[in-house]
């Protein structure tokens, strides 16, 4: 039988001893020890997933908010008060409005930033890329590629929308924004950037549901599918309702467009917004 180790060290105690590294033979060059990998990368790609969930949550949000011109003029002008912060503050306060937009649109440039790191960085990059995808005919590498060029859109078309709030956050309101749209001919804009916010939103929020195991299941190819029918539907009703939502600032704006400026006032008939605004003012001065 073969002795135990402590029958082994009482035997021979230099048995057990630690073994101590080789001496390196003089003129030989010494391995160098493996570096360390960052921890960076994957700090910033979860940075990227948690800016993006945000502005997802809040598009979906917004889209809400701005369709509530659908129920009525004063629902929305209500809608717009309230992020005025006037049930706080007592009277309406833009700033509050701009703080909002100012930190949405701090979070927009930062997801920005960070999606740009997995852009192709060059001609040959890209033409790699392009090869690649083309060879593989993977549907989720197809819907990347949506994502970016929608993406590199958005950050031009979101930045014009969300300029305009930040500088001008009282002009939010059923003829406000109506005239934005129509007589300041930006209907074009909003046009393009739901199309973009939606399907870059909608691929997003799949491929996030893909990474971090949302919604799981036993059979991988079944849950894809289940989200693949998610996705389209998430884009098909919002994008549904951004439309009969811009027709209908659209159609206001057109009807409003010789009042082009009046303030929408609760209560007062067309044409007599500009009065009672004046009269509320004279009302406070007294």
């Amino acid at each position: 039988m073969n002795r135990s180790l402590e029958h082994q060290a009482l035997a021979d105690p230099a048995a057990l001893a630690p073994v101590e590294a080789p001496t390196r033979a003089p003129g030989t060059t010494a391995v160098p020890a493996r570096p360390r990998k960052s921890r960076w990368p994957a700090r910033l790609d979860m940075l990227q997933s948690a800016s993006g969930l945000f502005l997802a949550l809040f598009l979906v949000a917004h889209m809400f908010f701005v369709s509530s011109i659908l129920i009525s003029h004063d629902t929305f002008y209500t809608v717009a008060r309230f992020f005025e912060a006037g049930w706080l503050f007592g009277t309406p306060q833009p700033w509050v409005v701009s703080c909002v937009v100012g930190a949405v649109l701090a979070v927009f440039v930062l997801h920005a930033w960070l999606a740009m790191r997995k852009f192709p960085a060059s001609f040959r990059q890209y033409k790699v890329f392009a090869a690649h995808k083309a060879q593989l005919r993977h549907g989720d590498t197809g819907l990347w590629w949506i994502q970016l060029w929608t993406g590199f859109a958005l950050f031009f078309l979101g930045s014009v929308h969300l300029y305009g709030m930040l500088t001008q956050p009282a002009a939010i309101g059923p003829y406000e924004s109506a005239d934005r749209i129509w007589t300041g001919s930006l209907w074009p804009l909003y046009l393009l950037l739901l199309f973009m916010v939606e399907v870059h939103g909608s691929i997003g929020l799949y491929r996030l549901a893909l990474k971090w195991g949302w919604l799981e299941g036993r059979d991988p190819a079944a849950r894809r599918r289940r989200l693949r029918i998610v996705k389209t539907g998430f884009s098909l009703f919002f994008l549904g309702l951004g439309l009969v939502t811009l027709l209908a600032y659209v159609q206001l704006g057109i009807a409003h467009a010789d009042r082009a400026g009046e303030p929408y006032v609760p209560g007062a008939t067309p044409g007599e917004g500009a009065s009672g605004v004046q009269a509320a003012l004279n009302l406070r001065e007294r």
